[in-house]
């Protein structure tokens, strides 16, 4: 049975995030906190299988907090959901240590795709995001890029 601690401030949010994942996956049991200390109290109290964390919180950042659990917490899959665009966090929440970042905008299948995957040990970003430099999971080749090899040479 899969164990999910939502992380948010809005409490709308968390009830939201709970119905969409006890669909996908059933029998999941949620722990809820609306901030870092609530969070840290959850994490210490029971085994999570997944933490979804906001990077806005009220006192501690999520960023803040996502490093802090991190230390105490190094294997535990992290997916970051944040109303801020990939190019603001997505770098440094994965850099941080998250498995992945997820923007609020993004289309409600891609939660269950996310988790999946960061609960494989990989890394997850947007569809979107993963088109932007620095953010994709393919390696990157040294090889000048196509529109290189047209550029004058001076």
């Amino acid at each position: 049975m899969m164990r999910v601690l939502i992380v948010d401030d809005h409490a709308v949010v968390r009830r939201g995030l709970r119905g969409l994942l006890s669909d996908e996956f059933r029998g999941a049991t949620f722990g809820e906190a609306s901030d870092s200390r609530q969070a840290l109290d959850q994490l210490r109290k029971k085994e999570w299988d997944v933490a979804l964390l906001d990077i806005t919180l009220p006192g501690k950042s999520g960023l803040d907090l996502l490093k802090e659990l991190k230390v105490e917490w190094p294997k535990l899959p992290v997916l970051v959901l944040s109303g801020h665009p990939e190019d603001q966090f997505a770098v440094r929440v994965l850099k941080a240590g998250a498995g992945g970042y997820l923007t609020k905008e993004s289309a409600p299948e891609e939660l269950p795709k996310a988790i999946r995957k960061i609960l494989a040990g990989g890394r997850y970003v947007s569809p979107s995001a993963g088109r932007k430099p620095g953010l994709g999971s393919e390696k990157r080749s040294h090889a000048p890029a196509a529109r290189d090899a047209l550029r004058p040479r001076v």
